[in-house]
């Protein structure tokens, strides 16, 4: 069984920045995507960032793009999302999730197997 535990989230003026991370256990990641969503109150769950083992590459919302950056530790067998010039738009529940499908968009949620318990991130003006 996967295990994924997010970190680093907390509240932030705009034009700040943070790190989330997501710890996976149980489970060495080596192929497959890890993603991260977002869930802001009365919105669907959003797809922000993912980052694939299998090659494809890494992949950005476009609400986001430019500002984020996903990257992974293989040592840690982490994946941190780079967040700067935060936004009061950019305030949700970040989720990060792991995909165990070799090939797929990495965008949809339905695609991701398991699931964090997600990490609080508020921007105020």
């Amino acid at each position: 069984q996967v295990q994924l535990v997010e970190s680093g989230g907390g509240s932030v003026q705009a034009g700040g920045s943070l790190r989330l991370s997501c710890a996976a256990s149980g489970r060495t990641v080596s192929s497959g995507a890890m993603g991260w969503f977002r869930q802001a109150p009365g919105k669907e769950r959003e797809f922000v960032a993912a980052f694939s083992w299998s090659g494809d590459g890494t992949y950005y919302a476009d609400s986001v793009k430019g500002r984020f950056t996903i990257s992974r530790d293989r040592a840690k067998n982490t994946v941190n999302l780079q967040m700067n010039s935060l936004e009061p738009e950019d305030t949700a529940v970040y989720y990060c999730a792991l995909d165990t499908a070799v090939w797929g968009t990495r965008r949809l949620s339905y695609e991701y197997d398991y699931w964090g318990q997600g990490t609080q991130v508020t921007v105020s003006s």
